[in-house]
């Protein structure tokens, strides 16, 4: 199938490793121009060396109205010239139990996980409602669902950015703009290997018996930035083998 995706210019954020890296690499092999971002420059560059068609770019999410500033440099001429499609993603913040986590914690998951997304968000609509054309799809966690143990931050923020995607959904939908979350369960990345959960204990809550792969993730998202998913929006979307029992 054909996605229409050539020459389609998208920006993913946390793109170097892990989960962010398998969508960059993905959109890139359907055609698109990928902009490959992280907080370190020389990561950046690494990950666009295997990817082509990318560009790299260097943003620290940490700190305030980085989302803003990062479409501002990729939209640029001599950059990427625009974004047709947004992923925002973004690592995990400061786990802990609720009595563990200090100020600073919550301060560092909202500007990482919230703030970021919500100002690249604002900063890229008016030039896709200009165009009557765009995609934004949001990388949250089966967390916004199901709260995990530990992941105090992470159940909090990331849960909050599902109702923003619904509300903005609604406010862009008749500029044929879609924006849909999307939802990774226990994937095989090394954010997961930091947990240290034995695997064994893992695949036992998952119905397909197995984790997730990168890449089985990154078609989800490549699928919603297609021109066939035009009539997909609002919507909140599991990669989880099953694990979600709620509705």
């Amino acid at each position: 199938m054909d996605f229409k995706l050539e020459n389609k210019r998208v920006l993913v954020m946390g793109s170097s490793t892990g989960l962010g890296f398998a969508i960059a690499k993905a959109f890139a092999a359907e055609g698109a121009i990928v902009g490959v971002t992280s907080r370190e420059m020389h990561r950046a560059e690494q990950a666009a060396e295997q990817i082509p068609g990318s560009m790299a770019f260097m943003c620290d999410l940490l700190q305030a109205q980085a989302g803003k500033q990062l479409v501002q440099t990729v939209s640029k001429p001599l950059a990427l010239g625009g974004i047709d499609i947004l992923v925002t993603n973004a690592g995990g913040p400061p786990k802990g139990l609720f009595s563990e986590l200090k100020g600073e914690d919550w301060d560092a998951g909202y500007h990482g996980l919230w703030r970021s997304a919500i100002d690249a968000i604002h900063a890229v609509l008016p030039q896709m409602r200009e165009r009557k054309w765009g995609r934004i799809i949001m990388c949250t966690s089966t967390s916004s669902k199901e709260p995990i143990p530990k992941l105090t931050i992470s159940n909090a923020y990331r849960a909050g950015l599902i109702g923003v995607m619904k509300t903005v959904s609604q406010e862009v939908a008749a500029d044929q703009i879609t924006v849909n979350a999307i939802m990774p369960g226990y994937t095989k990345t090394k954010r997961l290997e930091e947990f240290k959960i034995p695997e064994k204990d893992l695949i036992a809550n998952i119905p397909a018996r197995r984790l997730g792969r990168p890449e089985e993730f990154a078609a989800l998202a490549t699928f919603l930035g297609s021109e066939q998913a035009a009539y997909i929006n609002g919507q909140t979307i599991a990669c989880d083998g099953g694990l979600i029992r709620g509705l």
